[in-house]
């Protein structure tokens, strides 16, 4: 019986953690990061917490006896990758990143991509005075001293107590979201333009087409540059690469 890892926390890691709980040649734990209050455990054997870096999670496969390791954590999750990415090369393990296909701008739509928040913060200038920011929680501080506009914060978990916050308002709420809904949201916080990371999936993806029916120009931080390792981005791929090396 060889051994799984995933690195969880996304939709894409649950729906993986069901999909092999039937595969009796395979041994699956989902770790989870712990950054979120009350997660979707997937079903099977799971983790919480961090690992130390590289040489803590290499110490972790070396110690479980892992055989084949899957990075399915968040499209925006950088340093978890390139840990993982390496921690796998250190103990000799092959590795996989299951992302989901990310976002791509349609006709109507008034993207525009920026390569991080702090750029994001730049192009705000001239879009209004009240924006939506749909970053999650923890990178809020990068919009903390623009005090001459509103902002809509949207997240699944508050931020904490001591985290510096732009003026506005929080709404904490867990995707997914209908169309009906996110039109709503829009005009009843009369949003001038929304802030969004492209973490891609259909969970959040209304907001986009709601800011495409309202013509509100969308400030979309585009992915982070992946680890030098095999990609997958559906679960039936992730599963034939299972079946090669099983």
């Amino acid at each position: 019986m060889s051994r799984l890892l995933i690195l969880g926390g996304t939709t894409e890691a649950t729906r993986l953690a069901a999909a092999l709980q039937d595969w009796p040649q395979l041994e699956v734990q989902t770790s989870l990061a712990g950054r979120t209050q009350q997660p979707v455990l997937p079903p099977g054997a799971v983790r919480v917490g961090g690992f130390g870096g590289v040489a803590g999670l290499a110490h972790h496969l070396q110690s479980e006896s892992i055989d084949l390791l899957i990075d399915a954590t968040h499209p925006f999750a950088a340093q978890i990758s390139q840990n993982a990415a390496e921690a796998a090369q250190k103990v000799g393990i092959p590795s996989l990143i299951l992302q989901r296909p990310a976002w791509v701008p349609q006709a109507g739509d008034r993207w525009i991509s920026v390569p991080d928040l702090a750029t994001a913060v730049e192009q705000l200038a001239n879009l209004g005075d009240r924006i939506f920011l749909t970053i999650g929680r923890q990178e809020l501080a990068a919009f903390a001293e623009l005090r001459d506009r509103w902002f809509l914060m949207r997240m699944i978990d508050p931020p904490a107590e001591d985290a510096p916050l732009p003026p506005g308002e929080i709404l904490l709420e867990r995707g997914p979201f209908s169309l009906e809904h996110e039109r709503s949201l829009l005009m009843q916080y009369q949003i001038d333009a929304i802030v969004s990371k492209n973490s891609g999936g259909s969970a959040t993806a209304a907001k986009l087409q709601a800011a495409r029916e309202l013509s509100l120009p969308v400030v979309m931080v585009e992915r982070p540059v992946l680890p030098n390792v095999q990609q997958a981005t559906t679960l039936d791929a992730a599963l034939q690469w299972l079946k090669m090396h099983c």
